[in-house]
């Protein structure tokens, strides 16, 4: 699954604060909440195992678990290989990566477990590891794809020339790629490496897709409200458009929890965004124009 129709959703569901909400915890109430998200035709739902130190999978999971027949209609990315201090096992207490395969078939195996779902549909590399052996990881994620546990493989905040030896080292093709973009950190655009994941054929997902909020609260913010007012949608909405305009048609990740919100978004996502307003929002939030 690659190219503009990988993901046929305005965004993808992050799950990276649902361990931070309390009135979601209750398994009955998160799988309600799941469950209107899938009615507003919002299935995909993005994980990682370092989201609330494994808590964040196991939540949906036991949601999932308390409402049969929801499991088969949920699609689940999820990313490994950070290891943060806290479960690094050596004396040093250090955040590293791993990608060797013995944690990988790990990892894979205990998500599947937590989300109670039978295949990840896409399973990312969280982060490049330098001590990477392309052959060994290529292998492991092959394996995985072969046997059924995952559906396909991607990266997350790869170079082009890193995800090019993995890419090299494997049968199955990585699919989709995880990447930092926004009006607030628009450089993937201008330094090839955008224009490289679409070359290779690899679906952008993109993370932070608002920068933390720092979209709406920069130098862009006076044209955001004043072209959301002009087009009737939200600021933050205007700005995850600017991001679909792009070829490749990328698919945020948006964090909020909140049912209004993301109905709003999910509307305001499909604004059709016309080249003089997309390249003024550019000015804007860099502070000049295009040479």
């Amino acid at each position: 699954m690659s190219g503009p129709d990988a993901f046929p959703v305005p965004f993808l569901l992050g799950m990276m604060r649902l361990h931070e909400e309390p009135a979601l915890h209750d398994p009955a109430r998160l799988a309600d909440w799941i469950e209107a998200r899938l009615d507003q035709g919002l299935d995909w739902f993005d994980h990682a195992d370092i989201y609330g130190d494994r808590q964040g999978e196991a939540l949906f999971g036991a949601a999932l678990g308390a409402r049969p027949g929801l499991a088969g209609r949920v699609k689940v990315v999820t990313k490994a290989s950070i290891i943060t201090p806290e479960r690094d096992a050596s004396p040093l207490r250090v955040k590293h990566y791993d990608s060797s395969p013995g944690h990988l078939e790990q990892a894979i195996d205990a998500s599947l477990a937590r989300l109670g779902v039978e295949r990840l549909d896409h399973f990312l590399l969280h982060r490049p590891d330098p001590l990477m052996d392309a052959e060994a990881t290529g292998r492991v994620l092959d394996d995985a794809i072969a046997a059924g546990k995952i559906g396909a493989a991607g990266v997350s905040n790869y170079l082009p020339e890193q995800w090019r030896r993995l890419q090299g080292a494997m049968h199955q093709r990585l699919v989709a790629h995880q990447l930092q973009l926004s009006l607030d950190h628009p450089a993937p655009l201008f330094d090839g490496s955008f224009d490289a994941l679409l070359a290779d054929g690899l679906a952008p997902m993109i993370w932070s897709p608002l920068g933390g909020g720092r979209v709406l609260q920069g130098p862009a913010r006076p044209l955001l409200l004043r072209l959301a007012d002009e087009h009737g949608v939200t600021p933050a909405g205007l700005a995850l458009a600017w991001l679909r305009a792009l070829p490749g048609r990328p698919v945020p990740v948006v964090g909020s929890l909140k049912a209004e919100r993301l109905e709003a978004l999910a509307t305001d996502a499909g604004l059709a965004l016309e080249r003089p307003s997309w390249y003024a929002l550019l000015e804007a939030a860099r502070g000049h124009e295009v040479a």
